[in-house]
């Protein structure tokens, strides 16, 4: 599935509220809420059958919502969505390309349903087989392509129409560390230009590595919203470690950082002091311990990553979660 369009520089972000879609008796998405400022990376992130595809099937007037509203790029999805097509670029998890046509052909392709213009499409084609170092294969079929190079080529011809909004439904599944990486930079290109990217994605590395905001979806329900590191915040286990030369040490400090959030290992002799990360806590405890006398070998911080974020918010883990600091 690709769909690639013009955009006319309205506003470029997207915002619903109260989306609603059941299929039968099964509600897949029950009352969203979504804020997508414009010439941002906006990340949805959920498990399988949480409602993300739909979301964005739903967003690019693919399908209707049963109830609520959005707005993509300024336009109503109810009242205009002829509006919204002609601002939005679409790229699915699959690398939809004509096989029998060459990469250079497949975008040209895209450039005349688009009545650009023969010379204007040429220039197009020419500026994203550049930008997407595809020149070397511009001749090729896409038939003969690896998978990683016709999920650029489909990326790129997501892209002929200059859209405003860019809707890219998990798009790196089943692509290797380094071809990820390259669409992670191709993906902040697209926003440092401009453009808002509207992301789905299972790997958390990801939306952590690109995302301005990340929204958690489950059940059909937004559970979280936030950066990644406010989200970080509200999952509990982060804590201060410390480890120490002696036992003296050891029991000092212990002493002076009495609380119930501080555990210690005489084995080890370490100090874990709970921490939601932030630059004051690491501080009151180096005061604390700088005050006292109280030398440590070694320090670490460790906080909660989207990982865990992920398993406290979604499925059967979501009651382990933390409420909002």
């Amino acid at each position: 599935m690709t769909a690639t369009i013009r955009t006319t520089g309205e506003s470029r972000g997207i915002f619903a509220r109260g989306l609603r879609k059941a299929y039968g008796g099964k509600v897949v998405l029950d009352g969203v809420d979504l804020d997508v400022m414009p010439g941002t990376v906006f990340a949805l992130l959920g498990p399988n059958g949480a409602g993300k595809t739909t979301t964005v099937r739903i967003l690019s007037t693919l399908i209707g919502a049963d109830e609520g509203w959005a707005t993509v790029a300024g336009h109503s999805l109810r009242e205009a969505p002829d509006a919204v097509r002609a601002e939005i670029g679409v790229s699915g998890q699959y690398a939809a390309v004509d096989g029998l046509l060459t990469v250079e052909e497949n975008l040209l392709l895209i450039a005349d349903l688009l009545h650009l213009g023969r010379a204007e499409g040429k220039r197009r084609a020419a500026e994203l087989l550049e930008r997407f170092a595809l020149s070397e294969v511009a001749r090729k079929v896409a038939a003969s392509l690896s998978g990683r190079t016709r999920r650029k080529l489909h990326l790129a011809m997501t892209l002929v129409g200059r859209p405003g909004v860019v809707f890219l439904d998990e798009p790196t599944t089943g692509l290797d560390p380094r071809v990820r990486r390259t669409m992670w930079d191709l993906i902040r290109d697209l926003a440092a230009s401009g453009t808002t990217v509207f992301l789905t994605t299972q790997y958390l590395e990801e939306a952590d590595q690109l995302a301005d905001r990340i929204a958690v979806l489950d059940g059909g329900r937004i559970v979280a919203e936030g950066t990644a590191e406010e989200l970080k915040r509200r999952i509990p286990g982060g804590h201060i470690r410390l480890r120490f030369t002696d036992i003296r040490h050891l029991n000092a400090a212990t002493d002076r950082l009495a609380l119930s959030t501080v555990t210690r290992d005489d084995t080890e002799l370490t100090l874990q002091v709970s921490s939601d990360g932030r630059i004051p806590v690491l501080r009151a405890v180096l005061d604390v311990l700088e005050a006292s006398g109280i030398q440590a070998e070694a320090l670490t911080v460790h906080t909660p990553d989207l990982d865990d974020v992920f398993l406290a918010l979604t499925g059967r883990d979501r009651g382990a979660a933390a409420r909002p600091r």
